[in-house]
């Protein structure tokens, strides 16, 4: 952005040596159209970043509950069963833990995720089983069965919100028309003489911190906002689950 900004600082400096009076001449309703869009797609933006950062926060959240929920009914069963379907759960969000640990690792994070879908075909065959033998509760399946059926589905929709972000398009316009926006600001300049560096320094830094923080919140598993905190929601369920 300092480059493009000195770049179009250059340019106005020899449009103001070609033609003194006509340099800058009806510029002033165009610059304001482009730097109020640029106002309007960083507010656009963010807004959608942010809110879908609090959607994943809600997520955690929700399914932290659905896996308590469902492990508690395993009260339920025999003994047996139950015991055999503790050690599943415990396996299960171990699993859950260390694929988002590893997220940035793909080969390690998709073999997390065949695991969980392996533990999660065995939850429910042993639950099944275990529901629709005659010494167990009659209330056993109608209750347990249900929870299970929501942990798995909120397991589906966290994946899916890990792939909800603004399109690609919408990031090359956004940074494009920063860079148009950084070239008139540096064009404006042109009419001193000597370079501001602080308004220099000022508008590209906050420009550029904006943007950065646009992408930063779209992928808060990688960059310096995380919500790797909402995950001790989980590692306090495992460590409850004796």
């Amino acid at each position: 952005m300092t480059i493009v900004m000195e770049v179009g600082r250059r340019f106005g400096t020899k449009q103001i040596q070609k033609d003194p009076d006509g340099a800058y001449s009806g510029t002033s309703p165009i610059e304001a159209s482009i730097f109020g869009l640029l106002g309007l797609l960083v507010a656009f933006t963010i807004s959608g970043a942010a809110s879908r950062l609090d959607h994943r926060r809600d997520l955690i959240i929700e399914e932290t509950n659905a896996i308590g929920t469902a492990y508690l009914r395993l009260d339920l069963l025999t003994p047996v069963l139950r015991d055999r379907l503790r050690n599943c759960f415990r396996r299960y969000v171990d699993s859950r833990l260390e694929f988002y640990r590893e997220i940035q690792n793909k080969p390690i994070a998709m073999s997390k995720l065949g695991n969980q879908s392996s533990l999660q075909d065995e939850i429910w065959n042993t639950a099944v089983e275990a529901t629709g033998t005659p010494d167990e509760r009659r209330d056993a399946g109608i209750l347990l069965l249900p929870a299970l059926n929501a942990m798995f589905d909120i397991r589906t929709t966290r994946m899916g919100a890990l792939f909800i972000h603004t399109p690609a398009s919408v990031f090359v316009l956004l940074i494009g028309l920063a860079l148009v926006s950084t070239f008139i600001a540096g064009y404006e300049l042109a009419r001193n003489s000597r370079r501001n560096w602080l308004f220099i320094v000022f508008f590209t830094g906050i420009l550029s911190i904006s943007v950065y923080m646009i992408i930063d919140l779209e992928y808060p598993r990688y960059g310096l906002i995380r919500i790797s905190e909402f995950d001790q929601l989980l590692v306090d369920l495992r460590a409850n689950m004796k």
